[in-house]
């Protein structure tokens, strides 16, 4: 395989090409990367840089960069700075499938990087079984219309959204961005894991928005990738969700083929044992007959996405109502549409907006 790094061709070792086609730059960007550091991330380890040690190494440069910023009384460039920091250890830390303490600790340290953009992102927890889930909530200018809870999947969790919530805030929408069990500090840190009763885990972030007097008005949540099978079984188990978005997500989860792609499904349920991810996949099938989406269903695809096929998400249009439901489909899309996020946010930005402030009326 060659880089998918414009401009650069190179036969890649097999672990390497894993890696390039699971952050190609268009998903490096679209979760917040600067450009110069995306292209910079996949030529270091087209080179030979191991992929974590490269990543780490641009979140050095970054954070020494809002150090200088903040000293010298530019924090505006030193938000941006040590946003870009947040997002290159967010990659960093993807080098890894399994908790590994090298995992952690690049998680940890783009949790730290993530915290310094306050007050613009604050840190929110909330309890659940006898751990903690986290998330980071971005709030408007004013009183927000509504708030829009968002989680991404397997690899990519909270913080890899804050372009997502820079799109809702500017429509005067709070945003949470939510690590719900198996992403994030609440797995690597709070030992939270998915399990046949996840829904209730992430319904603890709607409990969250409720209880935070400065979020009134109507809820949405939208799931990415693999997080948009749990946004939909959220959608239909509880009727505090006004409005859903799934993007790239699978109806009927199975565990996969690949190795690495098992390890990283096993790490989210928290075992090596095969037979329990199977036994957790296969509870968390999304049947139409048993469940059904009451509310405005908005479904995003990719007609490349190699990893959600178009059939595969059918289920949860069936069980949605023809009249508040709605399909956007990209032909040249990748997965979870990185080659479209401007677009993709905007639209999903409007129609939240149009389904949680009753503005405008669903399509037919």
């Amino acid at each position: 395989m060659t880089t998918g790094d414009p401009g650069v061709e190179a036969v890649l070792p097999p672990l390497v090409a894993a890696q390039h086609r699971a952050m190609p730059f268009n998903r490096l960007t679209d979760c917040g990367m600067d450009p110069a550091d995306a292209r910079r991330l996949l030529a270091d380890t087209t080179a030979g840089i191991p992929w974590q040690d490269a990543a780490a190494t641009i979140a050095d440069v970054q954070l020494e960069r809002a150090r200088s910023a903040e000293a010298a009384g530019h924090s505006t460039t030193a938000r941006q700075a040590s946003r870009f920091a947040s997002a290159a250890l967010m990659f960093g830390q993807m080098a890894y499938q399994s908790d590994t303490p090298e995992k952690r600790e690049l998680y940890a340290r783009h949790t730290a990087a993530t915290a310094a953009l306050a007050p613009g992102v604050e840190r929110v927890e909330v309890t659940h079984r006898d751990g903690v889930l986290g998330g980071w909530l971005c709030l408007p200018a004013g009183t927000p219309r509504a708030t829009v809870i968002v989680w991404g999947g397997l690899s990519g969790w909270g913080a890899a959204y804050l372009p997502v919530a820079d799109a809702y805030t500017t429509r005067g929408l709070a945003c949470l961005l939510a690590e719900g069990p198996g992403q994030g500090e609440s797995r690597l840190r709070h030992g939270l894991y998915v399990d046949e009763h996840v829904t209730d885990g992430f319904a603890r972030f709607v409990d969250l928005v409720e209880a935070d007097p400065r979020l009134g008005g109507a809820i949405g949540v939208q799931g990415v990738s693999f997080g948009g099978l749990f946004a939909a079984h959220l959608a239909a188990a509880d009727p505090r969700v006004g409005a859903v978005v799934v993007n790239g997500a699978p109806a009927v989860p199975t565990v996969p083929e690949f190795r690495t792609a098992r390890e990283q499904m096993a790490a989210v349920v928290g075992t090596d044992d095969l037979d329990r991810v199977a036994e957790v996949m296969d509870a968390l099938r999304f049947d139409p007959d048993k469940h059904r989406i009451t509310c405005p269903l908005l479904l995003l695809h990719g007609v490349r996405d190699p990893l959600a096929r178009y059939e595969g998400q059918e289920p949860f249009l069936r069980a949605a109502d023809p009249a508040t439901s709605t399909v956007r489909i990209w032909p040249d899309g990748e997965h979870t549409l990185y080659n479209h996020a401007t677009e993709r946010d905007a639209l999903t930005g409007d129609w939240f907006t149009d389904h949680l402030t009753g503005q405008g009326t669903p399509k037919r």
